[in-house]
């Protein structure tokens, strides 16, 4: 599914933000994306409120609990599920209140990890890694399906807009390249074949796509991000940080115009995630994406119709300045490529 959800010329983030109020947060995201915002992650909480404790709060009759080495399977719900599970509520609160003061906006994306870094994010009780039985993982991705079902329902009555569902893949690379440590540290989990990676993420992208209606978008800010991967296995649109294009090999950049041939939308990672000693100007942001369209031999339109800037990442480590700003120059991206300047 491929049909773009949002409007033209609009910009988004990836998912964290710096703090640890969801109130002030989803007022800021509603304030600066009106027209594609987010629902703030806010990991500076701790347990529960990062990428891997937040999806696994959405799984149904499973759950997890902290220990040393991180999240656990574990038989029953425990003070870190629940914990987990009031982070979430307390969001979805603030998301509702920011959407009554604002208004309805015309799509709202929510973020979770994808199968392969929530099954190598989370251990089985025996401390090995979810992915390295592919029984667990199934069971793990359809009960974190089944939760998704009740959570964009839900969501959907309380903000009154469509749900873009981003699948957060930072692990992919590592899992494909057979880089992930084993729980001793003296080795690594094997690689995981590439047909098979692709099978699961396919299986999970048409499942969100028939639940929400919508494109999914997948997001990799790893270097070398598998994009032909997740173009064919149905992502609608793929999010990457563009500046880590400055030594792609030849294939990476052809993978890239054939996701942009296919109609799939690039969510491009253009504004830093953190403070730079230079402000930078919005050309200066721009010309990364421009040189990729130029390079790639595409018209410049194409910015205005399958892309959607971004930071480059997610905004935890970004002081609550340099967050406003960096929201703030991805929304002027946007409109910068549906309508140009002149010295473009």
């Amino acid at each position: 599914m491929t049909e773009r959800a949002w409007p033209a010329g609009v910009a988004t983030a990836i998912g964290s933000m710096p703090g640890v109020d969801p109130v002030e947060a989803a007022a800021v995201v509603f304030g600066e994306l009106p027209d594609f915002p987010h629902m703030p992650e806010l990991p500076a909480r701790g347990v529960g409120a990062d990428t891997i404790g937040r999806t696994a709060a959405l799984l149904v009759d499973l759950a997890v609990e902290v220990v040393p080495s991180g999240y656990r399977m574990t038989g029953r719900p425990g003070h870190d599920h629940r914990r987990a599970l009031d982070l979430l509520r307390w969001d979805l609160d603030a998301v509702q209140q920011a959407r009554e003061n604002a208004g309805s906006p015309p799509v709202l994306k929510i973020q979770l990890a994808g199968p392969w870094t929530l099954g190598a994010g989370i251990e089985l009780a025996r401390g090995h890694r979810v992915l390295t039985d592919r029984g667990a993982l199934r069971d793990v991705t359809a009960s974190l399906l089944d939760g998704l079902v009740q959570h964009v329902e839900e969501l959907t009555t309380r903000i009154g807009a469509p749900i873009v569902v981003q699948l957060d893949e930072p692990s992919l690379p590592a899992v494909l390249g057979g880089r992930l440590p084993t729980p001793s540290g003296y080795g690594n989990v094997p690689a995981v074949p590439e047909p098979e990676v692709r099978e699961l993420l396919t299986t999970t992208i048409d499942r969100i796509g028939g639940l929400t209606g919508q494109p999914v978008v997948v997001h990799c800010c790893a270097p070398r991000p598998p994009i032909g991967l997740l173009r064919s296995a149905g992502a609608g649109g793929v999010a990457f940080d563009v500046s880590q294009l400055s030594e792609a090999p030849a294939a990476l950049l052809d993978e890239i115009g054939e996701t942009w041939d296919s109609g799939t939308s690039l969510f491009l990672g253009l504004v830093p995630a953190t403070n730079s000693a230079k402000a930078p100007s919005l050309k200066d942001l721009a010309m990364p994406a421009l040189n990729l369209v130029d390079r790639l031999g595409f018209n410049r339109s194409i910015l205005a119709e399958q892309a959607v800037p971004t930071p480059a990442c997610g905004l935890a480590g970004a002081t609550n300045e340099w967050m406003r700003r960096a929201l703030a120059l991805s929304r002027d991206l946007g409109k910068a490529f549906l309508e140009p300047p002149e010295n473009w």
